[in-house]
């Protein structure tokens, strides 16, 4: 799974664009681009990555992903099936942080729209989100010219003020992504993702990076903040989760599907990511909802 840089530049004199798309299913590409992107999804479900993140997602979830974020969009299985008749549709707004102008987000007016579109350097999930808001952005589609801007500037200012929000990729990895100037990186995260829910060895993956396995453990962690094994942990437990939440197979099968070979090491690692037990975790996912 290799990591593409995409184009989003805009073609039709706007400062912003704003797309709705709609397929069999989202495009299955890890990739990422300079401008910031707003998404809201209309139709399906599946697996958000964004950074080291995996998020089940759903109809009516708002994601704001920051400039030069790598994500992808992956719909479940049955999206994939020659028979079958379901579609994926979502509106993406695309960006750049100043696409108003250097200075105009930084005015003391704006200054909170700018904190947002620095939070979503880890990308940003808004939960709960009024359905006034999603409408709001549906009309966006309508809209051109002063209208449109305007009515963007006051979706960003409701969402920058929205309290329930939830970020998604972490700290280790944003240091990683931005510190890497080579291919390296991009080739180990690439490598991750694509083979987490299978047996993966630290020689392996040095080999990937072209070096032996301590000097390779010693630059994971250098860049990463944090060793291999707990990094890979970190992603398992993270497809874990999801899996958890969508209530298709229980845990046992999950354990094995998230890339871990015994329950007992399965267990011991969610509850030392996660602080509680996978049955916690579902438990307290179904009484919050």
């Amino acid at each position: 799974m290799k990591l593409h840089l995409l184009d989003r530049s805009s073609l039709n004199n706007s400062s912003f664009t704003t797309k709705i798309n709609e397929y069999p299913y989202f495009l299955k590409i890890w990739h990422y681009h300079p401008e910031l992107e707003l998404v809201v999804v209309l139709k399906s479900e599946g697996t958000c990555f964004i950074g080291d993140s995996i998020e089940k997602f759903a109809v009516g979830d708002i994601v704001l992903i920051g400039k030069n974020l790598p994500h992808m969009w992956l719909n479940d299985e049955d999206y994939f099936d020659k028979n079958s008749n379901q579609t994926a549709k979502a509106i993406a707004i695309h960006f750049k942080k100043e696409y108003l102008g250097v200075e105009f987000f930084k005015t003391p007016e704006m200054i909170h729209i700018l904190e947002l579109f620095e939070r979503a350097r880890y990308g940003i999930k808004f939960l709960d989100v009024p359905n006034n808001i999603i409408q709001e952005i549906k009309n966006m589609l309508e809209l051109e010219g002063f209208d449109k801007t305007i009515t963007f500037l006051q979706i960003l200012n409701k969402l920058s003020k929205h309290k329930k929000i939830r970020k998604l990729a972490s700290q280790g990895f944003i240091n990683s992504f931005n510190e890497t100037k080579s291919d390296t990186q991009d080739k180990i995260q690439a490598f991750i993702f694509k083979n987490f829910n299978k047996t993966i060895t630290l020689d392996e993956v040095a080999q990937i990076a072209h070096m032996n396995t301590s000097a390779f453990s010693r630059y994971f962690k250098r860049v990463n903040k944090k060793p291999f094994s707990r990094y890979l942990s970190e992603i398992r437990i993270g497809y874990a989760c999801k899996l958890l939440l969508e209530n298709k197979f229980n845990i046992a099968t999950i354990c094995y599907e998230s890339g871990f070979n015994n329950i007992s090491n399965f267990n011991r690692q969610f509850k030392l990511i996660m602080n509680c037990t996978p049955s916690q975790y579902l438990k307290k996912h179904v009484k919050d909802n």
